[in-house]
C-alpha cells in the first residue's frame, strides 16, 4: 500500500493501454470517430512524408503543351494552367500546409499552456493584466489578426508559423488557464501540500496528468483551423511564394478555372475537407475516450450489449 504520502504523491491520472485485438475492437466500436479519423490523418500525413519517395513528377516542372489537361492515366488529377500534375502539388502541398499547421499549433500550444499555467497559479493582477490581454486578441477575428501579424513581419514561412501560432496562444491561454484554476483546488492537490510535496511535484504529478486531455483535444481542433488559416492565406497570396506548391495557392490558381478545369481548385479542396473533417473527427474521438464520465457511460452500453 505505502506510506499515506507515497500515495498523495502517485499519478493520478492513469491511461489505460489497449494492445491486444479485442481491446482495439472495443476501442473501435466505442469510438468509431477516433479510429475513422485517425486513419484519414494518418494517411493525408503519410502522403505527405512520402512524397520524394512517389513515382510522381516534379511538381514544378512546367509543360504548356499539356496545360488544363483532364485527369487521366499520367495525370491521375489532371494539370493546372502551366502544366503542371495537380496530384503532385496536391501532395507535395501537404508537407507545407501539415508542416506549418502542425508547428503553429505546438509553439502556440506551448506558449498558451506555460502562460496560462502561470496566470492559473498567480491569480492575481499579472493574471488579470494577461487575460486582458487574451480578450482583446480573441475580440479580434481570427484570419483578419494573421494577416496583419504576416504583413506586419514579412512574408515566409516563419512568420506564417508565428503568426497562426499567435492566433492559437489565446485559446490555450484560457483553457490552460481554467484548469489550473480548478485542479489546484481539488482535494488530492490540498492532500499532497499536506503532506510536504513541492510545487514541481504537485504540478508534474497532479496538475499535468489532470489537464493534459482537454489541451491534447484542444490542439488536434486547433490543428484543423490551423490548416484553413494557412490555406486561406496562400489563397490570398500572403506569406508563400505563388510558386511553392500549397493547396491554397492551387485552389486560388484555379478560382478563374471552375468552368474550363474544375479538377485545378477542386481536387486541392476536396483534400483540405478531407483532413479537416478528419482532425476534427479524430479530436471528437479522443475526447469520448479521454473523459472519463463519457468512457464509463460508453463502457456500461457496451457491457449491456454484451
Amino acid at each position: 500500500m505505502g506510506s499515506p504520502a507515497q500515495q498523495m504523491d502517485s499519478p493520478t491520472t492513469v491511461v489505460p493501454r489497449m494492445t491486444s485485438a479485442p481491446g482495439l475492437i472495443r476501442l473501435a466500436v466505442r469510438h468509431p470517430n477516433l479510429i475513422v479519423g485517425g486513419v484519414v490523418v494518418l494517411t493525408v500525413v503519410a502522403a505527405g512524408l512520402l512524397a520524394p519517395v512517389f513515382p510522381i513528377p516534379d511538381p514544378s516542372t512546367h509543360d504548356l503543351s499539356n496545360r488544363l489537361k483532364g485527369p487521366s492515366r499520367l495525370h491521375a488529377m489532371g494539370t493546372d494552367g502551366f502544366g503542371r500534375d495537380v496530384l503532385s502539388n496536391v501532395i507535395w502541398g501537404s508537407r507545407l500546409s501539415l508542416g506549418i499547421a502542425g508547428a503553429a499549433v505546438l509553439v502556440g500550444g506551448t506558449v498558451g499552456v506555460g502562460f496560462g499555467m502561470i496566470g492559473g497559479l498567480l491569480a492575481g493582477n499579472i493574471d488579470r493584466m494577461m487575460m486582458a490581454v487574451v480578450d482583446v486578441m480573441m475580440a479580434f477575428p481570427s484570419i483578419l489578426l494573421a494577416i496583419l501579424l504576416v504583413a506586419l513581419m514579412g512574408s515566409g514561412v516563419k512568420s506564417l508559423i508565428a503568426a497562426i501560432a499567435l492566433v492559437n496562444t489565446s485559446l490555450f491561454i484560457r483553457l490552460a488557464r481554467g484548469e489550473m484554476l480548478r485542479i489546484r483546488e481539488e482535494a488530492y492537490v490540498e492532500a499532497a501540500r499536506a503532506v510536504g510535496a513541492g510545487f514541481s511535484r504537485i504540478l508534474s504529478r497532479h496538475i499535468l496528468p489532470n489537464a493534459i486531455a482537454p489541451l491534447i483535444v484542444l490542439a488536434t481542433i486547433r490543428f484543423a483551423s490551423a490548416i484553413l488559416t494557412e490555406s486561406t492565406l496562400s489563397f490570398l497570396g500572403v506569406g508563400i511564394p505563388p510558386e511553392v506548391p500549397s493547396w491554397g495557392g492551387l485552389i486560388a490558381e484555379g478560382k478563374d478555372l471552375l468552368q474550363r478545369a474544375p479538377w485545378v481548385p477542386l481536387w486541392p479542396g476536396a483534400v483540405i475537407m478531407l483532413s479537416v473533417l478528419g482532425l476534427n473527427l479524430f479530436g471528437d474521438g479522443l475526447r469520448d475516450a479521454l473523459d472519463p464520465r463519457i468512457r464509463s457511460v460508453k463502457g456500461k452500453a457496451w457491457s449491456r450489449d454484451a
